[in-house]
């Protein structure tokens, strides 16, 4: 409708003389290469790995099943790329590479191992593109584990153990993992999952694995450990825990069992530090004349529109950059009901995201309407508002 295809002949609205030239401008392949670069996320990354120096890294080692990939790069629900550049061409474009697949294909069945802890002992880094694509994962076929598949561990851990160098391990899916071996292995130095990153993900890698992009993205769902599916039907949607069976629950808000990497988790080459500037101590909720707890010690006060009306307050927050690279930044706002009528025990309000120069600081603002976002639902469906909630940064 917005397009006006329906107010006439098109080629004659606004938007009719778009055609396939449109589609590939500079500025669309740019949006592209930025829209996977923001997406990229770094849960680990030890002391003095990321970002690699293109000078003082003569020789990088390109090992994996989706180190030279197109297709799976763009997933599924895709368009026609304008071009592809795979993970190897972006690492290969900024230093000399030596490349192995290792795996004819995800499933990795078999792997040329000794092959490639060959070439990640001669080099001065190593890069490990693993991971799934729609053979594996998509519409009409679940994983039945979450783990990588095949020889993809054995081939992680002992790549890490021959290499000379960094080891970065490249994460390329749209669902998390169980890489608890990784996460504690300290020879992987640095965790990246990139999704699955479009016809630019390469170069994208390329930039944040050398430094020319500060990473910025944060995991946008929990990954658990595998015990974590064996012990939960995937038929099962409660999303509240229930601690007669075992049964954990799901997601951020209500799940209290172990984790791989967490919502929200994500880091950045630089360090980032939060001051609270302004927020109120407490909310007062005003109740009509003749309101029982105007006479009685209420712990809760029903959220109707009576009193909820213009209800609301302002959150500040400066944020600091101290390290000496420029980069973005996301602040999540949680809420923290008290623990009544099985209610989460957090829960997501709003997020912002704040491009910050190095040394500088930036304020972040955020509006909390009293009755949408911090009342709870009790079983009956009643909405309202409880004693002892918190907020937090």
């Amino acid at each position: 409708m917005r397009l006006g295809f329906f107010d006439g002949n098109p080629s004659k609205a606004i938007y009719g003389k778009l055609g396939p030239k449109y589609v590939c401008t500079s500025e669309h392949q740019e949006l592209a290469w930025e829209a996977a670069r923001q997406g990229i996320v770094l849960p680990k990354n030890s002391k003095g790995s990321l970002p690699l120096s293109p000078t003082a890294i003569k020789t990088l080692a390109v090992i994996g099943p989706n180190a030279n990939v197109t297709k799976t790069m763009i997933g599924n629900y895709e368009g026609t790329p304008c071009k592809y550049t795979t993970p190897l061409q972006g690492l290969t474009a900024l230093v000399a590479t030596t490349y192995l697949p290792v795996c004819s294909n995800v499933a990795c069945g078999t792997a040329q191992i000794d092959e490639a802890k060959k070439i990640a002992a001669a080099a001065d880094a190593t890069v490990l593109l693993v991971g799934i694509d729609q053979s594996i994962e998509a519409e009409g076929c679940d994983r039945v584990n979450i783990q990588l598949p095949g020889q993809q561990p054995l081939l992680i851990t002992e790549v890490a153990k021959a290499s000379k160098g960094n080891v970065i391990l490249v994460v390329m899916s749209g669902g998390g993992f169980d890489i608890s071996f990784a996460k504690n292995d300290d020879k992987i130095t640095s965790i990246l999952w990139v999704g699955y990153p479009g016809e630019a993900g390469g170069a994208a890698i390329a930039d944040v694995i050398f430094g020319f992009y500060n990473p910025s993205g944060r995991l946008p769902m929990t990954w658990f450990p595998q015990s974590y599916v064996d012990k939960v039907p995937m038929t099962n949607m409660n999303m509240r825990p229930d601690p007669a069976s075992g049964y954990p629950g799901w997601t951020y808000r209500f799940y209290t069992g172990e984790t791989i990497y967490t919502f929200g988790d994500g880091l950045s080459y630089t360090q980032f530090n939060h001051h609270l500037v302004q927020a109120p101590k407490s909310v007062s909720i005003p109740i009509e004349e003749g309101h029982s707890c105007r006479s009685l010690k209420c712990k809760s006060v029903d959220a109707v529109q009576e009193s909820c009306q213009n209800l609301a307050f302002d959150i500040h927050l400066r944020v600091n950059n101290a390290g000496n690279i420029s980069g973005s930044h996301t602040v999540f706002l949680f809420s923290s009901p008290p623990s009544v009528h099985n209610s989460p025990q957090k829960h997501l309000l709003g997020f912002e995201k704040i491009f910050v120069t190095a040394k500088a600081e930036a304020l972040v603002r955020f509006k909390v309407d009293v009755c949408k976002d911090l009342s709870i639902v009790d079983e009956l469906g009643t909405r309202s508002l409880k004693q002892s909630l918190n907020v937090r940064i």
